[in-house]
């Protein structure tokens, strides 16, 4: 089976790279310790497969919040809500993160994203 991680970042915020890099990096982690929770036999076969990672976009809030609520339901998925130091208000919803997911699974719900 082919796992992979994935970020959904939003367009409309216009982050800089390194906060987008940092709001992907929050959200990779909080989905890794959801899964191992939730589903740790896929962790080790996703350590062994090469941890593949990809970062998808969305256009705003609106759109990151419906892949939000139609993921939520049957995979390990998290939603990233900034602190707020820097680049966004406090609690400004920046981006979700899943998995590791089986690959053709996930496909089936993010293929019309477009990669970052």
């Amino acid at each position: 089976m082919n796992l992979k991680q994935i970020a959904i970042i939003r367009q409309d915020l216009d982050l800089g790279k390194g906060k987008i890099a940092s709001q992907c990096g929050h959200a990779f982690i909080e989905a890794f310790l959801k899964t191992l929770k939730q589903k740790p036999e896929w962790i080790n076969e996703w350590i062994n497969e090469g941890q593949a990672k990809i970062v998808l976009k969305a256009k705003n809030e609106k759109e990151l919040l419906e892949y939000f609520e139609k993921l939520k339901k049957l995979f390990p998925t998290v939603l990233i809500k900034d602190a707020g130091h820097t680049q966004t208000k406090p609690g400004t919803i920046t981006c979700l993160g899943v998995g590791p997911v089986p690959e053709n699974e996930i496909n089936k719900f993010t293929s019309k994203l477009k990669l970052l």
